[in-house]
């Protein structure tokens, strides 16, 4: 790797560590997802919990096993998210769970995916170190998310889903901070 680059990870690993430390806490997540190209709107209530982690801990040498890393603790930081969610008008459940983030580099290490339950990698950006983008790709779909701190109260999402090069969902989220 050369020097530039080598630096250029360190930094996005910097940023991203504030950024998950930033997140840590409790959420309630106002989400919105639209299927294309008809519009759909379906709306759910998550509510959300960040916690970071730091480099070393046993979330993260297990999150290297799944992945096949032979350094158990090379992954620099990361965050467990557990979500429980219900659907805004029904207020049936709809989902509970948990993902791992790990960081190395400018990728991201998830024990899962959004629509797989195997692990994954993501490559990951700032435009600004309060915007964190991520791109995901498995089983022919493509998963570009932006979160963005909007001061330390809340944060903004954007998911859009393509398959074949075309849109299929778009989901955004509105997240404040409750705890």
């Amino acid at each position: 790797m050369t020097t530039s680059l080598h630096l250029q990870a360190k930094a996005n690993e910097s940023l991203i560590a504030a950024f998950f430390k930033q997140s840590e806490g409790q959420w309630r997540s106002e989400r919105r997802y639209y299927t294309l190209p008809d519009g759909e709107a379906k709306e759910m209530v998550s509510f959300v919990n960040v916690r970071f982690l730091e480099q070393g801990c046993s979330e993260l040498v297990e999150l290297a096993r799944l992945h096949g890393l032979e350094d158990e603790t090379v992954l620099t930081c990361g965050a467990a998210v557990t979500w429980d969610s219900q659907d805004s008008v029904s207020g049936q459940k709809q989902s509970k769970g948990s993902t791992l983030f790990g960081v190395l580099g400018e990728t991201l290490y998830r024990d899962r995916g959004f629509a797989t339950p195997k692990p994954v990698t993501a490559g990951f950006y700032f435009t600004n170190p309060e915007t964190l983008c991520l791109k995901t790709e498995y089983k022919g779909s493509v998963f570009e998310e932006e979160l963005k701190l909007v001061g330390s109260k809340y944060r903004t999402r954007q998911t859009i889903i393509s398959r074949a090069g075309e849109q299929q969902m778009i989901g955004q989220y509105l997240e404040k901070r409750i705890g």
